[in-house]
């Protein structure tokens, strides 16, 4: 009999083999409650309701990583929101079941954000629903699902953060979504924890389906595979795990082509936590550390001795190696409650990344003096996001300084470090040279965007964004062009450094500095190693 075989797209890559496990635990709590003739009480169910549902996301949060610590507070803080909560106590003041009030408004802001131009917004929206869930669960005396067998793949139309997070994927091996978005939280933390993901699956596993085959790398789907289908999806496990053993092993060696250009390679945090189990030795050093994911609480912002324990864990952790820290970037597809301008309606070109910054000047002004306090502990550098025009950037220098003044007169040690800026709005690639920076950092991400007008967060444009564009590499030459001639160090921090298909192009733009996530240290320092730029001046660098 035939295999299967269902597509979909990959959202985490990966392979893996095992039993469907079907998540309907997801589903939404259905059925009505019989309101307290006491509307008060009504209230207090729901408020106890909402409570246990905070408490246990709470209780997830001790036991995740910062950034998967993120997403969940965002749960939690809107779980918290008086002006989310204060409608649905009047309505059901006025009669309305705690269910009903509950399940209505949640669900009204779950449209809201599922009709939203922004695809970030609407990948929130598993998120709201999650929530929603939680709480009906709680009112309706509902317990969590069981754990999964070992090796099953979890099957499903969605899922939720939480859901994910609670998931021993030491046990369960993959998941297969017919809904979902590859820029979902549980995308990004699947993508985190190594765990093959596919979503939009087009077509359901049947329901009596015993084995699947997941490919996340092509993202399809086998179903009721064949001895020879097993035989040959073995070969590409095993072959993929033998990859990741030379990848890894690569991490630990100099970035070289094989005409012996060599190439820095340093590495992208969001969370200090990620480098508690990773070897310096394996990067030359920090390029970007996103502050922005320490402001992602909504109840408050990092005080300045926090933020400065922060930075100086980081400094200590490179072991005077580089560390380019990014001042806050908020804004655009990373909003925080409390900071960001809501309602804008083009939030990607509006007030965002140093615009923000000189607008709410005084969180700024404590992250500058974190900032300033850490610099005299080790190798630091600052670059500032979104600089469009030359007094931007003056302007920070000068706050700079300021605070530097303000701690000196206090007998407090700091100092300004060499302030730099992320070249990703295209004013600021095409004239380089009227900016006054202390080295260059091109955001590849949000340059490409801007230069090819799609949104990298809009899929029907995905294609369009794309770093390979020539008036992209046009740009990105210039930069790193007269970076060289005036002495100015450039490097490029953007996702485009990881993919092997664009990174010899940016290495023949003349680009010797790159900066890429964790994950990828090994693999682009592999692909380095193929590459022979001395072809570069008769066309494209060869490989081996």
């Amino acid at each position: 009999m035939a295999s299967l075989v269902l597509q979909g797209r990959p959202a985490s890559a990966g392979l893996a083999a095992g039993p469907p496990m079907r998540l309907a635990a997801d589903e939404t709590v259905s059925g009505c409650r019989t309101p307290h003739a006491d509307s008060e009480k009504e209230v207090a169910d729901l408020r106890t309701a909402i409570e246990t549902a905070t408490n246990r996301l709470q209780a997830l949060i001790a036991r995740v990583d910062a950034h998967a610590a993120q997403i969940i507070g965002f749960q939690i803080a809107l779980g918290k929101d008086e002006d989310l909560c204060q409608p649905i106590f009047a309505a059901i003041r006025q009669g309305a079941a705690a269910d009903e009030a509950w399940r209505g408004a949640m669900n009204d802001e779950i449209e809201t954000y599922e009709r939203s131009q922004n695809e970030y917004f609407r990948a929130r929206a598993s998120d709201l629903k999650d929530l929603r869930d939680q709480v009906l669960a709680c009112l309706f005396g509902v317990t969590a699902a069981e754990a999964p067998p070992g090796g099953a793949v979890m099957v499903g139309t969605d899922l939720s953060p939480s859901r994910f997070l609670s998931i021993d994927w030491k046990a369960g091996s993959a998941l297969v979504l017919t809904e979902g978005s590859a820029t979902s939280h549980v995308a990004m933390l699947a993508r985190a924890r190594g765990v093959p993901m596919i979503v939009a699956l087009q077509g359901d596993v049947p329901v009596d389906a015993t084995e699947i085959l997941v490919d996340a790398v092509d993202g399809t789907v086998m179903v009721g595979p064949t001895d020879a289908d097993r035989q040959q999806f073995q070969r590409r496990m095993e072959s993929d795990a033998a990859q990741r053993v030379a990848i890894e092993k690569s991490a630990y060696r100099p970035a070289v082509t094989r005409d012996g250009v060599a190439v820095t390679v340093s590495i992208n945090v969001a969370d200090v936590t990620e480098l508690d189990s990773l070897d310096p030795e394996v990067c030359d050093g920090v390029g970007l550390v996103r502050t922005e994911l320490l402001f992602a609480d909504a109840s408050a912002q990092p005080a300045e001795d926090a933020q400065y324990e922060a930075y100086r864990h980081i400094l200590n952790w490179a072991a005077g190696r580089p560390v380019v820290v990014r001042t806050l970037d908020a804004g655009g597809d990373k909003p925080i409650a409390g900071l960001t301008i809501d309602g804008e309606r083009n939030p990607f070109l509006g007030v965002r990344g140093v615009r923000l910054s000189l607008v709410r000047t005084e969180p700024f002004r404590v992250q500058l003096r974190a900032l300033a306090r850490a610099a005299v502990h080790g190798n630091l550098k600052v670059m500032v996001p979104m600089v469009t025009v030359p007094t931007e950037l003056e302007a920070v220098r000068s706050m700079f300084q300021e605070e530097v003044g303000m701690l000196e007169r206090d007998a407090i040690a700091a100092k300004v470090p060499p302030l730099g800026m992320m070249v990703e709005v295209p004013a600021a690639a095409i004239a380089p040279e009227v900016f006054n920076a202390d080295f260059f950092s091109i955001g590849s991400n949000d340059l490409t965007q801007y230069v090819t007008a799609a949104g990298r967060d809009n899929e029907a444009v995905g294609k369009l964004a794309d770093p390979l564009n020539p008036a992209v590499l046009r740009l990105i030459a210039n930069v790193v062009r007269y970076g060289a001639s005036a002495g100015v160090d450039t490097s490029l921090c953007g996702d485009a450094a990881a993919d092997p298909n664009v990174l010899p192009a940016l290495l023949s733009c003349g680009l010797r500095s790159i900066s890429v996530g964790i994950a990828s240290v090994g693999r682009v320092k592999a692909a380095i190693a193929k590459l022979d730029l001395s072809a570069m001046k008769s066309g494209a660098p060869t490989t081996a």
